[in-house]
């Protein structure tokens, strides 16, 4: 049997079936469609999915891929749901039932109760003919596709294909609802996109008495010690009036001490460098980050709106935020 089994054009068939189904159910893709996407749209409660066995896991994760593009969604086990979960739904939420025969018992059962509490039904069903199809007020319908299961019976074509309606639901509403890259990271606050996408320089920055700062006209001296007892690697120079005048950083003080350079004597002005490069308190970290990687420097001093000095960001601090892996 081995010998005679050809498991790579079992595996490439199962990718064709799967192929085929999603191509079908894409030409499907009607008003029917948009009237869910619209009643979803305007919703004032939540979308709660449901299914049995695979199609249940598969609403767990278009619940999920729905309230992160921000849909509020969560997904209901129908047993549970029968169980006590039911109270979780009022007649402000939209329940879609998913249940590719359309007759799953577990499913269908939820149908009087959800008719009482006065939510709005749609059904998500590859029989047009079935229970789920009937007593639902909307449903969108699978076209007719093989399963790739050899047998034609598991749940695999019929799966890959809600999925796919799942994420065209989420990313059609996402798109109507000007869902940003801020609101995303809002919704994903732990993650490195998450960090991305809210921690901004303000948020890293060193300010106030951490900050390594001298005025101009100061010696060189001070500004070393300056720089040593605030652990940084560099020191901002700025006017009377917190203006930015220029940066010594570490490695600046590692050449001039080769050169032999008098500490105790020589001004800060006439070492410093001038007019540096600077960024905004209000810019992302991530922004920021890439600047110094760009001018292939380590830090920055940082000016608030006024174009005054109020603090320093290093690359390593961006870094170890873990805005980025």
């Amino acid at each position: 049997m081995r010998k005679e089994f050809d498991i790579i054009k079992a595996a490439k068939n199962v990718f064709f079936t799967e192929i085929e189904a999603l191509e079908r159910t894409r030409d499907t893709i009607n008003d029917d469609f948009v009237r869910i996407v619209d009643l979803i749209f305007q919703c004032q409660g939540k979308v709660v999915l449901t299914g049995m066995g695979k199609p249940g896991h598969i609403a767990t994760k278009i619940a999920a891929t729905l309230a992160s593009l921000g849909t509020p969604s969560f997904y209901i086990h129908p047993g549970e749901a029968m169980h006590g979960d039911l109270g979780m739904i009022d007649n402000k939420d939209i329940v879609i039932l998913m249940s590719y025969s359309g007759e799953s018992s577990e499913v269908v059962s939820l149908l009087p109760v959800l008719k009482e509490i006065g939510c709005t039904t749609m059904a998500i069903t590859g029989n047009a003919n079935s229970t789920l199809a009937r007593e639902t007020e909307y449903h969108f319908i699978f076209p007719a596709f093989k399963e790739a299961c050899y047998l034609h019976l598991a749940p695999t074509s019929s799966t890959t294909a809600l999925l796919v309606v799942g994420d065209a639901l989420a990313v059609v509403l996402s798109k109507l609802r000007n869902y940003t890259k801020e609101d995303f990271g809002l919704h994903h606050p732990a993650g490195a996109l998450g960090k991305k996408l809210l921690v901004k320089v303000a948020d890293l920055m060193y300010s106030g008495d951490k900050n390594a700062v001298v005025c101009e006209n100061t010696r060189l001296q001070i500004a070393i010690v300056e720089m040593s007892s605030k652990g940084l690697s560099m020191v901002t120079v700025v006017d009377s009036d917190n203006r930015l005048k220029g940066i010594l950083t570490d490695g600046d003080l590692k050449r001039m001490l080769e050169h032999s350079v008098d500490v105790y004597n020589v001004m800060i002005d006439n070492v410093m460098t001038k007019n540096p490069k600077w960024v905004d308190y209000r810019e992302m970290a991530v922004d920021a980050l890439q600047q110094m990687n760009d001018l292939r420097i380590t830090g920055m001093p940082v000016l608030d709106e006024n174009a005054r000095v109020i603090g320093s960001i290093l690359m390593q601090d961006i870094l170890k935020a873990g805005i980025v892996k």
